[in-house]
């Protein structure tokens, strides 16, 4: 994969760079947030792993900026801010994941999986999904709702996905971190109910039927009101 790797620490982006190299993957290098947004705008990536503090523009603001433009790419956030507002602020800048310093880098190679993965295990991976007014099409990575187009990260497409292949029957938090994320983390942290509501703001708030339903104590639930 080709990478690109933002950050500052000049021991972290030496052994993370040494690292994702002996792993055959590609990285572009920048050390601060001028840097990795302009090249994050000329090139093309796999994947970016921003680090959040960073000297002339932030990790979030890169991630904020890259995601006007591209809404497809997955983004790693890298923090040593671990309170849960720190963590929520970055999947709100559009964030597809976080990993709270320090790290094990087979942790940090894990969620670039879980990032990256391609699904091509069925006949029917590519299939286009529906649910009423609703559609979602896993090659073109396009959906839309009452024929208008949603602009999701690649985190909200791979939990829109796993919801809408489970419609009509209720899926648990832990089968939703199995699933999507496919690595452990902090079960204890809110950042699934964070996606929930990202998803409902796109695809329910201005639209009817509602389709994403909690089970309070079971889960969730993709259908038709």
């Amino acid at each position: 994969m080709k990478i690109l790797l933002v950050e500052d620490e000049p021991k972290v982006a030496s052994f993370l760079h040494q690292g994702l190299t002996e792993q055959h993957h590609t990285v572009d290098l920048a050390a601060d947030g001028v840097l990795g947004l302009r090249l994050a705008q000329a090139n093309s990536y796999d994947l970016l792993i921003l680090d959040t503090l960073l000297p002339g523009l932030s990790g979030l603001e890169v991630c904020r900026q890259v995601r006007a433009h591209d809404t497809s790419v997955p983004i790693l956030m890298l923090t040593a801010l671990g309170e849960t507002d720190d963590k929520i602020r970055g999947l709100d800048a559009g964030a597809d994941d976080y990993l709270v310093k320090p790290f094990a880098f087979q942790e940090l190679l894990a969620r670039i999986r879980a990032l990256t993965r391609r699904r091509h295990d069925s006949p029917s991976a590519n299939s286009v999904l529906r649910l009423a007014d609703l559609t979602l099409d896993p090659s073109r990575k396009l959906v839309q709702r009452a024929g208008q187009t949603i602009q999701l990260t690649a985190r909200e497409f791979a939990l829109l996905e796993y919801l809408l292949r489970s419609q009509n029957r209720v899926v648990s938090r832990v089968d939703i971190l199995e699933h999507v994320w496919e690595t452990s983390f902090d079960t204890g942290s809110n950042v699934i109910d964070v996606y929930i509501n990202f998803l409902r703001k796109k695809l329910d708030k201005d639209f009817t039927p509602k389709l994403i339903h909690t089970l309070v104590g079971m889960g969730y639930v993709m259908k038709e009101e």
